[in-house]
């Protein structure tokens, strides 16, 4: 009898952290979560990028590795197609970007966690020039969420050195996120994301802010499509237009 009620708590934790999980990442903002899609997940997307002066398409591939449960490396590479107004269109690889994450909080309860972790970044003047800003950056950001099975809250803050006598930023996001459909086992779940990402520029005093909704489909525990839109409600240089994203995540290993 004792052995079948550690077999069911067992598989109630199992089915509690799996779905948990199952909420997915947000899609423009970092996650707190290195395990699974949230962590381990390779990721690719298409962003398409609307501005008063043309139209930039991204395709970025991000490659993260665990260390350990609570350490994380990898590397972004992006491939960049801009059409600018009255000009030709070019096209090539972008900088190069390696980071690193480290998990500092974690306090799980019943059907539910709170976890926070640093984040380094660094970006290398590699990309072509004509697609590729010429500096390399350095930022510092700390990731926190709160993931239930009925919700997720994440938020982030963090700051950007950047070289070439360009303003470092002041970047922040949060996001809120809930799960449509009920909860079951293997996961297959929809997940509604609402999402604030804004970036300071600093010395010269520029704002950029967006509000991004956004729907993410997981079908298993190993692959989800995601897609939203970023739409700027604070825009101090006029400039945006929107950006739209398309994108994929698969968890190899």
């Amino acid at each position: 009898m004792l052995i079948n009620f550690k077999l069911v708590s067992i598989s109630l934790l199992l089915f509690v952290s799996i779905n948990l999980y199952a909420q997915g990442p947000p899609i423009f903002t970092d996650s707190p979560l290195l395990l699974g899609l949230e962590g381990g997940g390779i990721r690719t997307f298409g962003k398409y990028i609307s501005t008063e002066s043309g139209q930039t398409y991204i395709q970025p591939l991000v490659v993260p590795y665990n260390v350990t449960t609570d350490f994380q490396i990898g590397g972004i590479q992006p491939y960049v197609f801009r059409s600018p107004n009255n000009d030709e269109s070019q096209s090539g690889f972008g900088n190069f970007t390696l980071f690193g994450k480290y998990s500092i909080i974690q306090i799980d309860g019943r059907a539910k966690t709170f976890r926070a972790l640093l984040k380094y970044t660094q970006t290398f003047t590699t990309g072509a020039s004509n697609v590729s800003v010429n500096a390399n950056a350095s930022q510092f950001s700390i990731i926190t969420g709160y993931v239930t099975i009925n919700y997720g809250i994440y938020g982030t803050v963090g700051y950007t050195f950047v070289s070439s006598d360009l303003p470092d930023n002041l970047i922040y996001s949060f996001a809120f996120g809930y799960p449509l459909l009920p909860q079951k086992y293997p996961p297959f779940q929809l997940n509604l994301f609402l999402e604030l990402n804004g970036t300071h520029t600093l010395e010269v005093n520029k704002h950029l802010l967006f509000v991004s909704p956004g729907l993410q489909l997981m079908t298993s525990s190993t692959f989800l499509i995601e897609t939203g839109v970023q739409i700027p409600v604070v825009d101090d240089r006029n400039t945006t237009k929107f950006a739209y994203t398309l994108g994929i995540r698969f968890l190899f290993f």
